[in-house]
Order: C-alpha cells, then sequence, then structure tokens
C-alpha cells in the first residue's frame, strides 16, 4: 500500500491544485492512506474527509504548523505537522485564523522589502494593485509561492527558483511567532498528535539549519522537544539514508511515531514516490 501523511493544496495552502484533483490523483497513483496538511489551514479537511471515504482510500487529517525553536539564544523556524485531530476544535481554529491574518500582513511586508530592491534596480515598484492582484490567487494560505508566480506572470523572474535566490529570501519576513509548546498545545488538546517535519531536510525549514550532524540532531530533539512532539517525520525527499536510518533508531528507541510523505504541491506531481512502510498507517489504525 502507498503511504503519503504531508501532501499540500491550493485550496488550503500553496500546492497547484485544489483538493478534489488532489484526491483523484491520489486514486488514480493506488495511494491507500493519505493526509492533506496545508499550512495553517483546515479549508481542504471536510472535502478530503469526504472524497476519501468515497474513493475508499484511508485517510487522516493533518496540518502543517511553522513554529519557533529557541536554541542556543536564537529562534530557529521549524515546521511541525498535526495529525489526526478534530477539525471542528475552536481553540485550533481560533489559531489559525490568527496566523492567516498574519501571513497577509506578512505578505505585505515582503512586497515593501522587495520594492526597496526593485528601486534600486530601477524597476517600477509593486503597487497596492499588485497586492490585490496576489492575494485574488490565493485559495488558502498566503505564502512566498504566491508571490514568485505573480513574478513569473509579471515576467519579473523566469522561474519560482530565480524568485525566492533574487528575492524572496532576502526580502523574507518572520511569520507568526508560534513556539513549539503553543504547538503541541494546541493539536493535543484537539485530540492529534505532533510530529516534526522533515528536520534534516537541508533545502528547508529543518534542523538542518543548525546542524548537519545527525548525532546532534537527534540530542537537541531528546533534550528539547521530545515532551512536546510525538514523533519525527522519517521519510521525506530531503531526507537520505543516512537520516532515515538515524531518524528511525531514535523514534524507536524513544517510543515515538515514525510519519513519512512526499510533501507534495503538485509541482511537479510526486505524490506517492516516497517509499513509506505499511507499518506507518497502523499506527493511526487503532
Amino acid at each position: 500500500m502507498k503511504i503519503d501523511l504531508h501532501i499540500h493544496t491550493s485550496t488550503g495552502s500553496d500546492g497547484a491544485l485544489p483538493v478534489e484533483e488532489v484526491i483523484k490523483e491520489a486514486k488514480r497513483r493506488n495511494i491507500g492512506f493519505m493526509a492533506i496538511t496545508d499550512h495553517d489551514s483546515l479549508v481542504a479537511q471536510e472535502k478530503a474527509i469526504a472524497l476519501t471515504k468515497e474513493y475508499g482510500i484511508g485517510y487522516i487529517t493533518g496540518v502543517e504548523l511553522n513554529g519557533t525553536f529557541p536554541f542556543q539564544n536564537k529562534a530557529v523556524s521549524l515546521d511541525f505537522l498535526g495529525y489526526n485531530f478534530d477539525i471542528h476544535n475552536q481553540p485550533l481554529l481560533e489559531k489559525l485564523r490568527v496566523m492567516r491574518e498574519r501571513r497577509e500582513k506578512r505578505a505585505q511586508e515582503i512586497l515593501e522589502k522587495i520594492n526597496i530592491e526593485f528601486k534600486k534596480e530601477g524597476r517600477a515598484l509593486f503597487t497596492a494593485q499588485d497586492m490585490q492582484n496576489i492575494r485574488e490567487s490565493v485559495d488558502g494560505a498566503f505564502g512566498r509561492p504566491h508571490i514568485a508566480a505573480y513574478m513569473i506572470k509579471k515576467g519579473i523572474v523566469q522561474d519560482t527558483q530565480e524568485a525566492f535566490n533574487r528575492y524572496l529570501t532576502k526580502c523574507d519576513v518572520p511569520k507568526y511567532p508560534l513556539s513549539l509548546p503553543e504547538a503541541s498545545q494546541l493539536i493535543h488538546q484537539a485530540g492529534g498528535v505532533l510530529v516534526l517535519a522533515h528536520g534534516n531536510d537541508r533545502g528547508g525549514t529543518s534542523l538542518g539549519t543548525v546542524t548537519k550532524d545527525l548525532r546532534q540532531q537527534t540530542r537537541i530533539i531528546a533534550e528539547n522537544m521530545i515532551e512536546y512532539i510525538n514523533g519525527l517525520e522519517i521519510w521525506h525527499p530531503g531526507h537520505d539514508d543516512a537520516t532515515v536510518a538515524a531518524y528511525l533508531d531514535f523514534t524507536r528507541k524513544h517510543h515515538l511515531l515514525s510519519t513519512g510523505g512526499s510533501d507534495c504541491h503538485q509541482k511537479p506531481i510526486i505524490m506517492g514516490t516516497v517509499a513509506v512502510p505499511a507499518e506507518v498507517a497502523g499506527q493511526f489504525q487503532h
């Protein structure tokens, strides 16, 4: 059975396809157990639950939260995956609403910083109308990929990578400062479990930005995170074999959940391409 517990949609965040198309594609790819994990959004969940039931696909609710983690007097940005929680839990819904509002303000601040770069280059500045145009392209949670897509459309850059390399990394603004204890409380009081996402993804938001040493990473998790999380995302496109082995050993020693997924944003479609063992589904099917 193919398993994928890390998938994004355009309905809830920065995926390229709406939830209806994502579930249809999952069925075509013979995925038997899955989760939609949109950034700071549960908008796609009810439709995902209904469609996976219709198609005979096992499903657990999901969300991806960005949290801040204090390490050596510095705030480190990490992502966490919430699973198997009540999508109608009011404290969780209210916090996600606040976080989405922050995303909107953050996008405006990013555009203001990009305009500083445009001014240096003698380029026409982004206007309020540009902001409105970008906003109208957003179905779910407002993120930097939406700005990148607009820059491509305007001919400012050739592709998403150029948008990040030239502007979006330099002009980034912090997301809502959700702490790990707060993220943990939100998911646990909604009846779910919390998992550290892509902990050693060298190109992403991960402990890989703190240290590349796997022993040090697992030590950081053991000493600073283990009381707040229930597991680690082990199988991920950004993880090599050494990471998988080290993280799997850690979860077994500490009796934690082991999860995995493609982190698919449908750019391109890679759903179901990460080899996640069948026993991962069994952890949730009791």
